[in-house]
């Protein structure tokens, strides 16, 4: 802007009677007076040209929410990192489609810090069992073979569903432990 303000001037001066008409030369005045058109001719169009319209980036963001789906994505993958790739994105994929359908509009805030809470948690656990040494370990899995025979017979098909298929939220070496215990009982 303000090298069409210093042209714009340097321009007035010429036309003001700084340079005599007698005295230039006309081809100087032919040009002098096609700079002066287009000078005139860019501050009308900077005149007439509507203010370019701010157009607001879509928002990525759940709907009422200030979390995007990335968020969700990485909490997930941090979270819930002893289950396999397909696994965390099939429950990204649920948890997105539950957030996106319109009649949990009103509860979206609420499902995301539920869901946000319980990853967390499951993040910690899965934390303080990793730092575990090798003998508390294996401390856990000998109270944990002795703890299976107060299940159900139910409870205990599930459970070594659960073990075999490494969907119990613990370290995949406790996970191993916990299956030998399961096998041995």
């Amino acid at each position: 802007m303000g090298r069409y303000l210093r042209r714009g001037v340097l321009f007035t001066l010429l036309f003001a009677g700084v340079v005599t008409p007698a005295a230039a030369d006309p081809i100087l005045m032919f040009l002098l007076s096609a700079a002066r058109e287009m000078v005139q001719a860019h501050a009308a169009r900077m005149r007439a040209a509507p203010a370019p319209a701010i157009v607001p980036e879509p928002s990525r963001d759940y709907p009422g929410t200030g979390v995007e789906p990335g968020h969700l994505r990485r909490l997930i993958d941090d979270s819930f990192i002893y289950l396999s790739e397909a696994q965390r994105k099939e429950i990204f994929d649920s948890l997105h489609e539950a957030l996106m359908d319109p009649k949990n509009a009103a509860v979206r805030g609420t499902m995301i810090q539920y869901f946000a809470e319980k990853a967390l948690t499951v993040r910690a656990a899965q934390l303080k069992l990793a730092q575990l040494s090798a003998r508390d370990k294996e401390r856990l899995a000998a109270e944990f073979k002795k703890e299976i025979g107060a299940l159900s017979d139910a409870d205990q098909t599930q459970l070594g569903q659960l073990l075999r298929s490494g969907l119990l939220p613990v370290p995949s070496d406790l996970n191993q432990l916990l299956l030998a215990a399961f096998e041995a009982r």
